[in-house]
C-alpha cells in the first residue's frame, strides 16, 4: 500500500511541529532551572555588627545549601556557616553574622543536588571602611548638673545699705521749726491770705453807702414834718 503525496506532507509537517515544541520546552526548562547566576552576596553593617547576606532569585524554588568561607591568601581560613534557602522570583535571603574586617574576602559556595555545585562569582570583598561601632561621646566634656543650686540670699546680719540708713536717720535735736507747708496751712485756716484787703475795702464802701442812705432818709423825714 503506497502512501499518497498529501499524507507524506502532513506527516512531515507534524514532525517539524513536534520538534519545535520539544526544543521550546527544553529552552524553557533550562531557563527555569536553578543556576549559579541566581545567587548574589553582600556584606552589611547594623549598629556596628557585621553580617553577610546571600540572595537566591531561583524561580523554580529548588532548595540550595549556601556555605560561607573566609579566604586568606587564596585558601579557606575558616568556615563562617552553612544554611539552606529556597529561591523565589522576588528573592529569598539568608544572613550570616560575621564581624568582617575591612577589605576581607569571602567565598560563597552553592550546592543544589544535580543542578549547581559552584562558587558565587566574583568573590565577595568587604568595604575599606570596615564595620566600626558608633563612637561614644568624649569623656572630657562634663555633663550639665541637674542638682539645683542654693539661691543667694542676703545674710540677716548684713549692714543696711546707704539708702536705708539715710531714709531712717533720726531728726537733729532742736529742729522744731515748722516747715513751709505747715505755715501755708495755718494762714489758710485764719483767713490771712491775699484776698483779705479787697474784702475789707468792699465792706467799708458798703458801710459808707449805708450811712449816707440813712442820713438822707432822716433828712427827708424832717423836712416833711416842717411842711
Amino acid at each position: 500500500m503506497s502512501i499518497s503525496r498529501r499524507t507524506a506532507r502532513t506527516v512531515r509537517i507534524l514532525g517539524v511541529a513536534s520538534a519545535s515544541a520539544a526544543l521550546a520546552l527544553g529552552v524553557a526548562g533550562n531557563a527555569l532551572a536553578c543556576n549559579i547566576r541566581d545567587f548574589s552576596a553582600v556584606a552589611t553593617c547594623d549598629n556596628g555588627k557585621g553580617s553577610i547576606t546571600v540572595t537566591d532569585i531561583d524561580a523554580s524554588g529548588k532548595e540550595a545549601t549556601v556555605t560561607v568561607y573566609l579566604e586568606s591568601n587564596g585558601a579557606d581560613e575558616k568556615k563562617v556557616g552553612s544554611q539552606t534557602v529556597k529561591g523565589t522570583r522576588k528573592g529569598a535571603t539568608v544572613t550570616f553574622s560575621e564581624d568582617w574586617a575591612p577589605e576581607a574576602q569571602y567565598r560563597i559556595h552553592v550546592d543544589v543536588p544535580g543542578l549547581v555545585n559552584a562558587d558565587v562569582s566574583p568573590t565577595l570583598t568587604t568595604s575599606a571602611e570596615g564595620c566600626a561601632s558608633p563612637s561614644p561621646s568624649p569623656s572630657g566634656t562634663p555633663e550639665p548638673s541637674t542638682t539645683p543650686q542654693p539661691s543667694e540670699t542676703p545674710s540677716e546680719s548684713a549692714p543696711p545699705s546707704s539708702e536705708e540708713s539715710s531714709s531712717t536717720a533720726p531728726a537733729a535735736p532742736g529742729d522744731n521749726a515748722p516747715s513751709a507747708a505747715a505755715g501755708e496751712s495755718n494762714l489758710a485756716e485764719t483767713g490771712a491770705n491775699s484776698s483779705t484787703p479787697m474784702i475789707a475795702g468792699i465792706a467799708g464802701a458798703l458801710v459808707v453807702v449805708g450811712g449816707g442812705a440813712v442820713f438822707f432818709g432822716m433828712r427827708r423825714r424832717g423836712a416833711s414834718k416842717t411842711d
